[in-house]
């Protein structure tokens, strides 16, 4: 069985267990307190951060990383793109969201108001180019539910928490991440200090 070691509001953890629900099989969730961490998540994890994914004599760490390969052991629904150009695609998409979004994440949370502020514009813009995209197309890839939708979930869930407004013309955005709420493994997925995120 899988466990993972998650943390109840971190959003890369969101995303792990966003996509163990989607695949409905057998795993364990240990919650990790981020301000009293347990002294083995340093010894599985170099980084000492959540998320961390053990199974038998295999230990994982960094979101993307976890998710592509619980995707691979369980290939039901598919969430990586199986054509080769496809996924090379959806990996750039991935590399771009850690980037261009949730590399401001830790200004919001732990900078000063300045550098929060900045941040929150950053986020704010680059979710506005993405905007018009779903004019055309229910989900990042298409029509079809991806990883990418896994990955940027979590932000769009803590649009309110971090005080990122969007402005009207983001309208098509915030239809498609109410779609992204109304899943059944999302909503099994969220935390309750999660929950509350949301009013």
């Amino acid at each position: 069985m899988m466990t993972l070691y998650s943390g109840t509001t971190d959003p890369f953890s969101q995303r792990c267990r966003n996509v163990l629900y989607e695949k409905g099989m057998d795993f364990q969730i240990i919650d990790v307190d981020m301000y009293n961490k347990p002294e083995d998540l340093a010894v599985m994890n170099p980084y000492n951060q959540v998320p961390v994914l053990v199974e038998r004599d295999l230990i994982l760490y960094e979101s993307n990383i976890i998710n592509e390969y619980i995707d691979d052991r369980f290939p039901h629904p598919q969430l990586m793109p199986a054509d080769p150009v496809m996924r090379a695609r959806a990996r750039l998409f991935l590399f771009r969201f850690e980037k261009e979004l949730f590399a401001h994440l830790e200004a919001i949370e732990k900078g000063s108001q300045k550098g929060a502020e900045k941040a929150r514009t950053v986020i704010r813009d680059n979710l506005s180019q993405i905007a018009p995209v779903f004019n055309k197309q229910k989900h990042m890839l298409g029509e079809e539910f991806s990883m990418l939708d896994v990955a940027i979930a979590p932000l769009l869930w803590r649009l309110d928490y971090y005080d990122i407004q969007m402005p009207k013309q983001c309208a098509p955005l915030m239809k498609y991440a109410e779609r992204l709420f109304s899943r059944p493994a999302f909503i099994e997925s969220l935390t309750p200090s999660e929950k509350v995120m949301r009013k």
